[in-house]
Parts: C-alpha cells; sequence; structure tokens
C-alpha cells in the first residue's frame, strides 16, 4: 500500500474493537490463530469499516442503508495519497493542504468515503455529487453530524456528469471518481459470483458483502462508456479544474481511453499504479 496509508500493516482488531464494541462478535479465528472477520458477512464489513473510520479519522456517527456500497477503507485511501502526491507535482514536491484545495468527488454516494478520507488526512475541502437522492442524503446527514467541510449536491441530469455542479465561478484543484463500473446488473452479479469462487465461498448473487446497486455498480456501457463521457464533458471545464481523475477497474480500456483524451486536445495525462496486497488498481489523470 501507500506508505502513508494508516492500513498497511492490517488490522489490529482488538483497537477496533474499543473503538465498535459490536464488531466483537465477528471476530473469528484462522488455522493460524490470527484474528480476522468474515469477509462474506455484510454486516461485520459495515462494522469494520465503521470502526477503522472511528479509530483512525475522526468519525463519530456513519452508517449505511443496506442497499449502499460499503467501500474497503484501505485501498479507498490509498487513492486519496495519490491524488495528494500528484497535486504536490505542481507544488515543488510539497502536498498541499487545507481548505484551499477544493476537491470534487463524482459520484459521492451513501458512504461519502473520499470526502472523509481527504479531509480528515489533508484537510481537503469537497464538494459530493451524486444522482441518487437517498445517497445524497445520508452522505449530507453523515457530513452535518461530523462537521465535515463538505457540501452535498444532487446530479439532477442524468447525462451529465461535471454540468450544474460545477457552477461558473468555482474551482476544483482536483476531482475523483469511482466509475460503475458494469454495464448490467447481471453482469455485476456475475462479477461477484466469479470473486466468491476464487475465494471458496459458496454465495448467491444477491449476497454482496460490499452491497452496491445501480449507479454505484454499473451503467450502460460499463466503465468505458462512464469514463468516456466524463472526459468529454471535461472539456468544458477545463479551466476551472487543475486535475481531472478517475480509476480505472479494468485496465484493458486503458487505451480506449488514451485515445480519448488525445482526441479532445488535454494538454497532460498519466495513469497512476496503486498496490493493494496483491491487486493492483489505477487511477488516470488529465489536466487541459
Amino acid at each position: 500500500m501507500h506508505p502513508r496509508n494508516k492500513h498497511a500493516n492490517g488490522y489490529d482488531l482488538s483497537d477496533l474493537s474499543e473503538a465498535t464494541p459490536e464488531l466483537t462478535q465477528f471476530i473469528i479465528d484462522k488455522p493460524n490463530h490470527q484474528s480476522t472477520i468474515d469477509f462474506s458477512d455484510a454486516r461485520a464489513v459495515l462494522l469494520l469499516n465503521k470502526a477503522l473510520l472511528f479509530r483512525h479519522y475522526g468519525i463519530k456517527f456513519w452508517d449505511l442503508p443496506q442497499q449502499f456500497l460499503c467501500p474497503p477503507i484501505p485501498g479507498r485511501a490509498d487513492y486519496i495519497h495519490a491524488l495528494a502526491d500528484l497535486l504536490a507535482e505542481d507544488n515543488d514536491g510539497i502536498i498541499p493542504t487545507g481548505k484551499k484545495i477544493k476537491c470534487l468527488d463524482i459520484g459521492t454516494g451513501a458512504n461519502l468515503i473520499y470526502p472523509i478520507l481527504g479531509s480528515a488526512e489533508y484537510k481537503w475541502q469537497f464538494i459530493g455529487s451524486d444522482i441518487n437522492p437517498i445517497a445524497v442524503k445520508v452522505a449530507d446527514n453523515i457530513a452535518k453530524a461530523n462537521k465535515l467541510p463538505v457540501k452535498i449536491k444532487q446530479q439532477t441530469d442524468s447525462n451529465a456528469i461535471f454540468k450544474g455542479i460545477i457552477t461558473k465561478d468555482s474551482y476544483f484543484d482536483i476531482t475523483m471518481c469511482n466509475p460503475p463500473f458494469h454495464a448490467s446488473e447481471k453482469e455485476a452479479q456475475q462479477g461477484t459470483q466469479r470473486k466468491w469462487k476464487n475465494l471458496g465461498i459458496s454465495k448467491t448473487a444477491k449476497q454482496l458483502n460490499f452491497g452496491g446497486h445501480a449507479p454505484e455498480l454499473w451503467c450502460e456501457g460499463g466503465e468505458l462508456s462512464f469514463i468516456t463521457s466524463m472526459i468529454k464533458e471535461s472539456a468544458q471545464f477545463g479551466k476551472q479544474v487543475g486535475w481531472f481523475t478517475s480509476l480505472v477497474s479494468k485496465k484493458d480500456n486503458l487505451p480506449a481511453l488514451t485515445k480519448c483524451l488525445k482526441q479532445h486536445n488535454v494538454k497532460r495525462h498519466k495513469v497512476i499504479k496503486m498496490l493493494q496486497g496483491n491487486k493492483q488498481s489505477r487511477f488516470i489523470a488529465w489536466q487541459f
């Protein structure tokens, strides 16, 4: 993981249980006598994430309706730290901190995870947008309950990403996004089944340990279509954003996305890789 990631050395479940006592009933022992939780249990995963936020990020209230995505905190933290490094490249190698740094989280979701992490680690100021009114309400409640420097906006246009969110007088140092990466609910379910099979666990497609629903997990055309639309629309806001970024789940989408960026005459673009254990993830960044 990123060297500044608080979770690079794993979890201290005993310590986390002090932050969230309910987690204790979900702790199990592995054959080597090390403690863990059942990551196929949605409630266990929710409580683990809640404990991490309570213990490490100063959060006092955080809860999600059952249907919403429960994010794995360490991987999300890696994205935030990598974004900080990206901003440092244009700041003499110094990571810029404080509310003067304005960030836009596209599709912030009910979990509000990127604004939570970014404000805790670097004191950045956030606007989070989402198309789902329930997600907007839940995220807004979390922000207000924890007195976070975050404003939540609902995207009312299903065909827009930045329009209606970036106003003519606003400027953002960076935007971030964890896009829906499946093209349909069926494809998302098949992906879940493959994950369980690889883990040697028998699960039905509806039993998702991290939850999620449309438009969190799937959209027409999947990840490639969503990010392509984001790139095209971003050209209209090139002078109002320092860096546009988006996670890219499928590396096979990178050639098409790079071609799209060149077609829209971006000044610079890069792909930044991140490692979490045996998993490699990445995000694409561009500026005009």
